[in-house]
């Protein structure tokens, strides 16, 4: 017990951090450059210079319909997590907005306020949340029509950063733009990489419980297969395929159902063929395959 705690306030901690980390990169480097994010925070940037409400109270009142939408399908944990992180963040902009700008110049504000938002947006997913609720849209499209985040959030932020050209300019719509795809390199560092897909082996014990709660939890069908260690001898390895968002949540279940397993979660450059989706015929979840 004191393990688990100990770590999920490291994870707190983690994404605390991050949420700070963005916040800062926002209002020092972005904001008074009217230099955008993408999804709900450069929705609120927009809202925000037009009509000169708080940045950090449009982001929480924008957000929350995302999360509630989210509410049923992510997981609880996922948009608590999530919920958190967004309070931080809005708490920080509030905090950082007071304080002198970091810098005037576009060049500057794009590099450097790229590269922090990357840090602070990937500790935050890193270690199990998120702040932009399109983020939760994207996963939940994922699910449903297996459409890849990435280009669902790009989609987004293509038509912010169109709005944004029309309303201040192209000029700042294309710093934007810029600072979007440092972001995501960043984030591919510090995370997973935006677009990535992650293929998960699991080498366990328990394989039906485990195979089981994938599959109810996350809704994804997994593949079963058999081994055989050098030294441990017969084995059931699981193998699935999820999207970096979910990794947090598959560690969750190993983590109760066993300790002993051996994970290993690797990138996944492409993905050929249909996914077997969640229905509600529990049975397939033995027979299913990626």
């Amino acid at each position: 017990m004191k393990t688990k705690a100990a770590k999920a306030i490291l994870e707190y901690l983690g994404m605390a951090v991050g949420a700070i980390i963005a916040a800062f990169a926002i209002e020092e480097f972005l904001v008074p450059c009217t230099i955008l994010d993408g999804g709900i925070v450069g929705i609120s940037i927009i809202v925000s210079t037009l009509t000169g409400l708080r940045l950090s109270m449009l982001t929480i009142i924008f957000n929350i319909p995302f999360l509630l939408i989210g509410m049923r399908s992510l997981g609880r944990k996922f948009i608590i997590k999530s919920a958190t992180a967004m309070f931080i963040f809005s708490w920080a902009l509030d905090f950082f907005a007071k304080l002198g700008n970091a810098t005037s110049e576009y060049l500057l504000a794009v590099s450097f306020g790229g590269v922090l938002l990357g840090i602070g947006v990937g500790l935050v997913i890193k270690f199990g949340g998120c702040l932009d609720g399109t983020e939760t849209v994207a996963i939940l499209l994922n699910r449903k029509f297996k459409l890849p985040v990435g280009q669902i959030v790009l989609i987004f932020n293509i038509i912010i950063y169109t709005v944004a050209g029309l309303l201040f300019g192209f000029e700042r719509a294309m710093y934007s733009l810029l600072t979007y795809f440092i972001t995501s390199k960043i984030l591919d560092i510090v995370e997973t990489g935006i677009n990535q897909a992650k293929a998960a082996m699991i080498i366990t014990d328990h394989a039906d419980d485990i195979s089981r709660q994938i599959y109810e939890k996350l809704g994804r069908t997994v593949t079963i297969m058999e081994g055989e260690g050098l030294v441990s001898g017969k084995k059931v390895v699981l193998y699935c395929v999820l999207t970096r968002f979910e990794i947090m949540e598959l560690r969750e279940i190993i983590d109760n159902l066993d300790t002993s397993a051996f994970i290993a979660i690797s990138d996944v450059s492409e993905i050929i063929g249909k996914h077997i989706k969640k229905s509600g015929m529990e049975e397939e979840i033995a027979s299913a395959s990626q």
